[in-house]
């Protein structure tokens, strides 16, 4: 669930609500279908003011690539292959 940060405050009554730009506590990471849809999501992100956290990586059985919203919080998207088997 995404909220304002005033939203957000009223379940947070004894803590400060984190600056994302200065620290981070949670690497948020989406799972999705295919290796295009992680290019698609990335660039939609780009398009609405986030920006590039790192480059795409591509190991064969794993592609990802990041970004980083308005607020400072890392996504990663990626897409890991159905049949990769962890290596055994």
């Amino acid at each position: 669930m995404l909220l304002v940060k005033p939203f957000f405050k009223g379940f947070l009554p004894h803590k400060e609500i984190a600056d994302a730009k200065k620290t981070s506590e949670v690497l948020i990471a989406i799972n999705v279908e295919t290796k295009q849809k992680v290019d698609e999501m990335i660039k939609k992100a780009l398009e609405a003011g986030g920006q590039t956290f790192r480059d795409s990586q591509d190991h064969g059985f794993m592609y990802q690539n990041a970004f980083q919203d308005i607020d400072g919080h890392i996504w990663e998207i990626m897409w890991l292959d159905p049949n990769f088997n962890g290596g055994n």
